[in-house]
């Protein structure tokens, strides 16, 4: 996934990048609005992070010609320091997509992102593809390699999430929160269901696509289980 971060604080700017880079995705950066206008405009991004207090342009401004003068489709998530329902209401009818106020939790601002690049692929997204494996979200089958495989409901749960953030890193916590809500199981459950997925997934294959990222959580790619380690 590739990510514009806009953004005039550098501080925030490095830890935004930082931990987008560090899950996989590729990031660009621009610190004032008119050179962040001309990048989201002449690149295509899967989703542009924009702060609301910018030099030389705000983010507001962005964000209208984004979306009336450039007809930009790119979601956006805005940034600001100001929490009160106006700006909020004010942001969102400049085109945002999205709202976080300073501070935020990264991992937060990383879901927000990655559901937003998700809702804009639209229909196209009920096709899953990792390598040689598929899930027709419409359908709820899975196959590789030409061959059908039966999950059961927490299988099909689990492997939509990791094929849809892949090849990025999901977290335990997002995996748990995804398949259980707020009603989380013991602490071996989600080990246990892991394995049971890799069992269908892998195990008859040459190749593994789910790997461990050892004390942090899961990755679906077509790599060596080595390298995401």
């Amino acid at each position: 996934m590739r990510v514009l971060v806009i953004e005039d604080n550098n501080d925030i700017a490095t830890n935004i990048g930082d931990y987008l880079e560090e899950r996989g995705h590729v990031v660009d950066f621009a610190g004032d609005g008119v050179t962040g206008l001309h990048l989201a405009i002449v690149h295509d991004f899967d989703v542009i992070v924009l702060d609301l207090t910018l030099p030389g342009m705000d983010g507001l401004e962005v964000c209208r010609k984004l979306r009336h003068e450039a007809d930009k489709s790119t979601p956006v998530l805005m940034l600001t320091a100001r929490d009160t329902l106006e700006h909020k209401l004010t942001g969102f009818d400049s085109g945002a997509d999205d709202y976080m106020t300073k501070p935020f939790a990264l991992q937060e601002l990383g879901v927000r992102i990655e559901v937003l690049a998700r809702r804009s692929k639209g229909p196209k997204s009920r096709l899953l593809k990792v390598a040689d494996l598929t899930y027709n979200l419409d359908a709820l089958t899975v196959n590789r390699a030409g061959k059908d495989i039966l999950l059961n409901p927490i299988g099909l749960k689990l492997l939509q999430v990791l094929m849809e953030a892949s090849p990025s890193v999901v977290t335990r916590h997002q995996l748990e929160q995804y398949v259980w809500g707020e009603q989380l199981p013991d602490s071996d459950s989600l080990r246990v269901h892991i394995h049971g997925l890799r069992t269908l997934i892998d195990k008859p294959f040459d190749k593994p696509l789910i790997h461990t990222r050892h004390g942090i959580g899961y990755r679906m790619g077509d790599t060596d289980a080595s390298l995401s380690a």
